[in-house]
């Protein structure tokens, strides 16, 4: 069974960092790409990043890239959402899914398995 935890969301005051967690199991991450992806109240979930199973490469949003990291570590089944110089706009629930494309997230709805998501809120 596959399985997706996050882990790590808080409340955090602008300009400062976070790291995101998703534990996965059931599966590997050679098995299926992941994804991280966001929704803000009132909006639509949109794409973060994600990372390729083909190759291990991390993929990042233009918008959102040199700010925001992917890792994961194949040892631990676990990737990271690696997040820097956070503003109120960035404050969202905080999801990983598996088995979608990557890059072209869209906003997952090819993506098969979710986690029940981690909230970050970020103080002005």
């Amino acid at each position: 069974e596959v399985q997706l935890v996050e882990s790590g969301g808080r409340l955090v005051q602008a300009g400062g960092s976070l790291r995101l967690s998703c534990a996965a199991s059931g599966f590997t991450f050679d098995d299926y790409p992941i994804g991280w992806f966001r929704q803000a109240p009132g909006k639509e979930r949109e794409g973060v990043g994600c990372i390729r199973s083909s190759d291990g490469s991390a993929y990042v949003e233009d918008s959102l890239e040199g700010r925001f990291t992917i890792s994961k570590d194949n040892a631990k089944n676990t990737m990271y959402l690696q997040m820097d110089s956070l503003n109120a706009e960035d404050s969202a629930v905080y999801y990983c899914a598996a088995d979608g494309p990557c890059p072209n997230l869209w906003s997952g709805e090819d993506y098969d398995y979710w986690g029940q998501g981690t909230q970050v809120t970020v103080s002005s």
